[in-house]
Parts: structure tokens; C-alpha cells; sequence
């Protein structure tokens, strides 16, 4: 069977579990895509073909023992490189971690080998995870396959950018401000930022991050479809003691009625009209799927709600992370903490404390408009993918890339899920829309990104331009 690297991760995996084709021959056609692709965008950084083959071959020998290799049976995977994977570097884009060399997998990493999943190799991402681009000065720059003009998204831009173009059907990514789902937004495929707590993280190799971080960072999949979100979502989210946050319960939850809120404009910003076409679409398909979509003019604070994610982000650990980015000398790190620098110094020295207590009432106000509205709709940027590097173009080129992130880096702060849902693009560029629901209600955002996705055209992996 040919081109199997096409395949969502659930056809994968069944096809690998009744046999009719090997995780070997899958493995084998996806380092040829690998090989094929990876030289034109840089998504992927690292990856060992001996291994990779050697993991399909244990898939094959617990199907010829007749035992069952798991739920992801020999489905090609990629991890980022800010994420534990045992006897790679976890470089975080780095000259500092260069030399980091992980003695053991993160949580999701085990969850997904434990599955059946094969690692197909590393994603590339910024330096330090700071920006919505893609660039670091140990791995290069990652293109994006849809438009190399355009960003790939960041910080899992790499993982997206290999998504998109059929290297892996899931990548592992990791969010705290838009870092899962930007990326699969600037590259027209699928992202999920689960809710803080639902999946296990951490990462042996780095020390304790503060406690901002801590309480904001989610790891999480993408993919080219809902089906194959859902599913790495259910790996991944299963327990691991050494995170003291995660919490163990259902992935479906109690009924709830097919409500959505429609937002347009939440705090009021600006919105491209290209985006606000993806979002009076989405809603035409929510409602010819069945649900009631009411629209609304506003929601719980969402500039609160970012200013929060700033502080947490921000208040601790801040000149230790300035420090950290002059020894390294990423131009595009640079760009961030000189763009924040100010914000940091207007920061009281109990900014982290107050933060805490802002964020419980917001958290508290969100669930509660949630209990009313299950499923809110609302734009993942205020505008379409940006030009590549953007945010390098002066301070003005900074600003924009930062309002316009506005609602992927609020709803970090109180915990939230939001999922990135592909649905099209316009003239060339793709768009989409974020699906956003109460804490631990993934899927209900799964439910309402499968109904806008099953009136839409398929996404398909595309040859880089």
C-alpha cells in the first residue's frame, strides 16, 4: 500500500491492527515522506530511522503474540523539542540545553509510546518557546508548507508545519499563550490546548518552572482530523504521578444542550474580515448540524484575563529569562523580552500574589458563563496567519503580532480548553476558528470542531511549496 503517510492516525492504526499492513511499511513510508519533505521547511529536526524502525518492529511482534499494541498501533508521531524524550536533547530551541539529554520521557511522550505510537522524530520551535514564529539558531528556521511567506505559528510550529505536510499524523505540542493552536491555525490543520490539569507534564531534565507557568502550560495534540485529535487526547491524558496538577476524570462529561455563543469582537478587538467570515461559516455549520447559536456581544473579561496570563508569566523569573536569551543570542527572543520589558516593569513585587487572586474570580466568572453558554465560538487570532517574522519588523511589527493574540493568551490563565478547528481558507491563506468551553469539557469542543468539520472539505497533507 502506497502514500500511507496520507492516512489519518486512526486509519493508521486500524489498518496496522488487522494486519493488512505492517507498522514496519508504516514507518518505512513516513520516513520517506520525511526524507522527501523535511529538507524544504525544517520541521523536523532530529530523527533516527534505526529507532523509528525498531519501535514499528515492536508493534509487529506484540500483533504476532497476538497481544494488542495499543490505541495509536504504529502511528507515526512527532515530539517538540521543549518536551522530554528519553536520550534526545531537550534543546528548547537553545545553545544553553543543547547538551541536555532528557534520561526519561515526559508523561505524554510515555503515553503515546505506551500506545503504539512510533516517534518519528523532533519539531522544531523559537528559541525558549517565546514566540508565534518558528526559528532558533541551533535548528534554523521551519517554513510553513501551506506558504513559506507565512508563519508556521509558534512555538509548535514545527510539529504543525509537519502535520500539514504529512510528516506524522499527530504531533505533540505544547501551549501556555497560543503555542498549540496558532500554529494549527497559521497551518490549516487542527490543535487542541487541553485544560490545565487533564494531561500529565513534566519534564525530568529542566527545574521547576515558577509558578505562573506551572499553572498556565498545557501539552496537548494536533492533526489533520477531529477523529485523530480526540484520539490523541485519550492517550495522552492518562495518569502520571509526577504531575502534582493533574487531575483524573471522564473524558465525556454529563449531557449538556447543543448551545454555542458566537463572539465576534470579544474586549472589543479588532478582527480581520476574512476572519469573520470563518465565523459567521462556522456557525452556519453549527446550526445546520443542529445546534442553537446564539450570538453575543461579549463574554467574562478577556484583556483580564491575558493581563493575568502577563503577570503570572511575567512576575516570576523574568530577569533570569532576559539573562537566558542575551547568552544565547536568538534575535527573535531578543524581540520578545524587549517587548515586554516595560510591561515587566510596571509590575508591583506582589504582581504574581494579586495575579493569583484575579484569577481565581475570573476562573469563577468563566465557569459560570459557561454553565449558561456550553461552548463559546471566537476568533484564534484577530487575524489571518501573519508574514513570516513579523514581529522582527521594528516595534510596530511586535505590537500588532501581540493585540492580535489577544484571546490565545487569555484563556491560558484560567485553565481553559480551546481547540483550533481548520475551516478553509481565503485567498491561499488558512483560516479557522477557536472552540472554547469550561474546564475538563474538551468534548464539547471536540463535538462542536467534528460537526464544522464534517461540512467543510477535508484537509489534506500538502506538498511544500
Amino acid at each position: 500500500m502506497t502514500e500511507l503517510w496520507r492516512k489519518s492516525a486512526s486509519e493508521l492504526a486500524g489498518l496496522v491492527r488487522s494486519r493488512e499492513v505492517s507498522a514496519r511499511e508504516v514507518a518505512e513510508d513516513a520516513l520517506r515522506r520525511l526524507h522527501a519533505v523535511n529538507p524544504r521547511i525544517n520541521a523536523i529536526v532530529e530523527s533516527r530511522p534505526d529507532e523509528v524502525l525498531q519501535q514499528a518492529d515492536q508493534v509487529d511482534a506484540a500483533l504476532s503474540r497476538g497481544d494488542n499494541p495499543g490505541p495509536l498501533a504504529g502511528v507515526p508521531v512527532t515530539v517538540k523539542i521543549n518536551t522530554d524524550a528519553e536520550g534526545y536533547a531537550t534543546t528548547n530551541g537553545s545553545h544553553l540545553q543543547e547538551q541536555l539529554i532528557a534520561r526519561s520521557n515526559s508523561p505524554a511522550v510515555d503515553h503515546l509510546l505506551r500506545a503504539g505510537a512510533v516517534m518519528l522524530g523532533r519539531s522544531n520551535s523559537p528559541t525558549f518557546a517565546l514566540r508565534w514564529f518558528t526559528s532558533n539558531l541551533i535548528h534554523g528556521k521551519t517554513l510553513n508548507p501551506r506558504d513559506a511567506r507565512l508563519t508556521p505559528g509558534g512555538s509548535s510550529g514545527g510539529g504543525a508545519a509537519a502535520v500539514a505536510s504529512g510528516v506524522g499524523s499527530i504531533a505533540l505540542g505544547t501551549d501556555i499563550g497560543g503555542s498549540l493552536r496558532h500554529p494549527a491555525y497559521a497551518c490549516g490543520i487542527h490543535g487542541l490546548r487541553p485544560s490545565f490539569g487533564r494531561v500529565p507534564a513534566y519534564n525530568a531534565s529542566s527545574p521547576e518552572r515558577g509558578i505562573g507557568p506551572q499553572l498556565m502550560s498545557a501539552t496537548g495534540p494536533m492533526a489533520r482530523t477531529i477523529q485523530d485529535i480526540a484520539l490523541g487526547l485519550s492517550v495522552m491524558s492518562a495518569a502520571d504521578l509526577r504531575d502534582p496538577w493533574y487531575i483524573h476524570l471522564p473524558l465525556i462529561g454529563p449531557a449538556m444542550p447543543r448551545h454555542a455563543a458566537l463572539c465576534l469582537r470579544p474586549g472589543g478587538m479588532a478582527i480581520a474580515p476574512e476572519v469573520e467570515a470563518a465565523l459567521w461559516d462556522a456557525r452556519e455549520r453549527l446550526t445546520d448540524a443542529g445546534w442553537q447559536v446564539e450570538e453575543i456581544h461579549d463574554t467574562p473579561s478577556v484583556t483580564e484575563a491575558a493581563e493575568i496570563q502577563e503577570h503570572l508569566w511575567l512576575g516570576d523569573g523574568f530577569a533570569n529569562l532576559v539573562a537566558a536569551v542575551e547568552r544565547d543570542g536568538d534575535p527573535g527572543a531578543r524581540v520578545v523580552v524587549e517587548g515586554v520589558r516595560d510591561h515587566v516593569a510596571a509590575l508591583a513585587p506582589d504582581a504574581v500574589a494579586k495575579a493569583l487572586v484575579r484569577r481565581a474570580t475570573a476562573a469563577r466568572e468563566w465557569q459560570l458563563f459557561f454553565a449558561r453558554h456550553p461552548v463559546l465560538l471566537v476568533p484564534v487570532s484577530a487575524e489571518l496567519p501573519f508574514p513570516d517574522d513579523l514581529d522582527l519588523q521594528g516595534p510596530e511589527g511586535f505590537r500588532r503580532v501581540w493585540d492580535a493574540q489577544l484571546l490565545l493568551r487569555a484563556f491560558p490563565a484560567v485553565g481553559l480548553p480551546g481547540l483550533a478547528v481548520a475551516t478553509g481558507s481565503a485567498n491561499g491563506t488558512p483560516v479557522g476558528v477557536q472552540l472554547v468551553s469550561a474546564r475538563f469539557r474538551e468534548d464539547l469542543c471536540l463535538l462542536a470542531g467534528a460537526d464544522i468539520e464534517a461540512r467543510g472539505e477535508r484537509i489534506v497533507a500538502t506538498d511544500p511549496a
